[in-house]
């Protein structure tokens, strides 16, 4: 199984926030610590904000901040929202046509790893991410200096 990029922008977005706390960050500075596209990390902010995870604030004092505790973030429940296809292979999907799915198991066994996957990630939290790795991400995301202009 592969995340797609957006699921792991995603994390990393939310990641960010937690570290950060209470102080608002923008969507330039997430695109310049983690050197990946702002106008793909806006649509990952814009999707975040949409469920609930973050809140967008305008104006000139404005910026991101999570809108929920880090530990009610529920990493499996994210990931179903951000992932669009769980579809591992062919026959999970509407428009199957391979000719064994009749006597073939395969279905049924990767359903059955998908909801393992699935399952240990419901038992984690962005709180969870963080523990005691928050000095370290502060440090390895040079939060302890101002962001350049």
């Amino acid at each position: 199984m592969h995340l797609t990029r957006f699921t792991d922008y995603s994390l990393r977005v939310l990641l960010y926030l937690a570290v950060k706390g209470e102080e608002r960050s923008t969507i330039t500075e997430i695109a310049e610590r983690f050197e990946i596209s702002r106008n793909h990390l806006m649509k990952v902010v814009q999707d975040l904000s949409h469920h609930g995870y973050i809140t967008s604030i305008r104006g000139k004092h404005g910026g991101l901040l999570l809108r929920r505790e880090p530990d009610s973030i529920v990493l499996g429940e994210l990931i179903r929202r951000t992932e669009r296809d769980l579809t591992l292979v062919e026959c999970f999907g509407d428009d199957n046509e391979c000719l064994i799915t009749p006597a073939c198991r395969l279905k049924q066994i990767l359903a059955e790893a998908l909801d393992a996957f699935m399952a240990v990630l419901d038992g984690y939290t962005l709180e969870d991410l963080l523990g005691p790795r928050r000095q370290p991400l502060i440090q390895l995301l040079q939060l302890d200096e101002p962001p350049s202009p």
